[in-house]
């Protein structure tokens, strides 16, 4: 077997942090205010911010793309946010946010700008190197110009790959016959992240409940709720999908050139993980699913 699934997943956890900050950190809410965007709530920079690569995106097209959203909470941000701000004006405070955000946490010392630099051609040659077919979200931030400074070029290619995880896993789940709301409870019962972590999610409890009867009939959740056999080998097997439609990118790159932008980016993940910029559970079940290879 190609341990290449497995250098996939490693680099995933060391990536998603470094993309999750324009979710969370204070500068990037301040940007999306400055935009005239809602800050009360995440969701409305959320959606902007994400969405922004694609155009100016319909309901529709969002939701396929996004999957396990609800479409009808996608409809209540898509399209009122182009009416807020442009794609183009959205795209140009993302690159500020991620720029005052990274600046700031870069201030710490732990990383040279040679080993930035260094790290920015790293997983730039990895996203140059992913396939983008049947890859919407990757291919749309792959076409977005590259930014000259390192740290923002850094943080681009770790979006490419983010977002070129992300799309293969959809299709990972597609092919599990896990429809969105399914996933999610699926997910939630084999423990990986609680379900009060989904509220955000948009699904009504009655959808939830459906989702859960209809996992129940095909056998992966017990008549006492816990999750059986067929729904952790399921979920596992999702896992290991994901895994190998993510790792093309690692295989051209190499696993040495890898490690070492693994290597590169530990003093940064540490830096993250002390300013307390990302919430502690997440609902990507980084820390809570666990696939063994050999």
């Amino acid at each position: 077997m190609s341990e290449y699934p497995a250098v996939a997943r490693r680099m995933w956890r060391q990536l998603e942090p470094v993309h999750a900050l324009l979710y969370f950190a204070p500068e990037a809410f301040e940007e999306a205010a400055a935009l005239g965007f809602d800050t009360g709530s995440r969701w409305p920079s959320y959606f902007a911010w994400r969405t922004a690569p694609l155009g100016a995106a319909g309901p529709e097209l969002v939701a396929a793309t996004f999957y396990s959203f609800s479409p009808r909470m996608i409809a209540r941000y898509v399209p009122a946010i182009w009416s807020t701000a442009a794609p183009g004006k959205i795209l140009d405070a993302r690159l500020r946010a991620v720029d005052r955000i990274l600046t700031g946490l870069l201030r710490s010392g732990r990383v040279s700008d040679g080993q930035v630099a260094e790290a920015a051609r790293l997983a730039r040659q990895a996203a140059e190197n992913a396939s983008m077919a049947a890859r919407p979200l990757a291919a749309a931030n792959r076409d977005l110009p590259w930014p000259d400074a390192p740290h923002l070029a850094l943080w681009h290619a770790i979006t490419v790959l983010r977002e070129h995880r992300g799309d293969g896993h959809l299709a990972a789940l597609l092919t599990h016959d896990l429809e969105p709301c399914e996933a999610l409870v699926s997910f939630a019962a084999i423990g990986a992240a609680p379900k009060s972590d989904f509220k955000g999610r948009g699904w009504s409890s009655q959808e939830w409940s459906a989702a859960h009867d209809r996992l129940a009939a095909r056998g992966w959740i017990a008549p006492d709720g816990s999750p059986t056999d067929r729904a952790r080998e399921g979920r596992d097997e999702v896992e290991r999908m994901t895994d190998r439609l993510a790792a093309g990118p690692w295989r051209a790159l190499g696993r040495s050139r890898a490690e070492r932008l693994a290597q590169l980016l530990n003093p940064l993940l540490g830096t993250i993980s002390e300013a307390g910029l990302l919430p502690r559970h997440g609902t990507l079940g980084i820390g809570a699913v666990k696939v063994a290879y050999p």
